[in-house]
């Protein structure tokens, strides 16, 4: 049967008293993870953050150069390709984080299987994978990424046409 861990996105429209608040409920009823609960512009309230589930940075975290602002608040960061800048910054970002303690997930933003490939090797560093967003389209592309329930496959070469 397959298994599914629960990750909570607040999408930062938390308040610090509401995170405090939820937190413990949240980990009863087995959430993993919340992402990004508090707008990024106003999380240094997090460094005081004490709740059994642990952080991940979404909106405060898009490349190297946010790892700074992030370490501390956060024991997860949410690397997109779409914010990140690419492959290449990605996999930077991912080595940097780990380097200074940090946990990974891989997430998406819309976009067809031709963004979804990319990711998919940053997937293999990440703990968390959340790379649907081809499921929520109307139309994919031809010989997209193949999903089989809860598990995505690696992409065949006719992906690139």
């Amino acid at each position: 049967m397959p298994s599914a861990d629960l990750v909570v996105d607040a999408n930062q429209a938390w308040s610090f008293a509401r995170l405090v608040e939820l937190s413990p409920y949240l980990a009863e009823i087995g959430v993993k993870l919340i992402e990004q609960p508090l707008p990024a512009e106003d999380d240094e309230q997090l460094r005081e953050y004490d709740g059994p589930v642990p952080l991940c940075a979404d909106e405060a975290c898009s490349d190297r150069r946010s790892l700074a602002a992030v370490t501390g608040k956060y024991g997860f960061i949410n690397i997109k390709l779409d914010k990140s800048g690419g492959l290449t910054e990605a996999l930077h970002l991912a080595h940097e984080a780990r380097a200074l303690g940090l946990r990974l997930m891989v997430g998406c933003m819309e976009g067809t299987s031709l963004g979804i490939a990319p990711a998919f090797l940053i997937g293999q560093l990440c703990e968390v994978v959340d790379l649907d967003c081809p499921l929520l389209l109307k139309k994919d592309i031809v010989d997209g990424m193949r999903y089989d329930g809860h598990i995505l496959h690696p992409y065949d070469n006719a992906l690139w046409g």
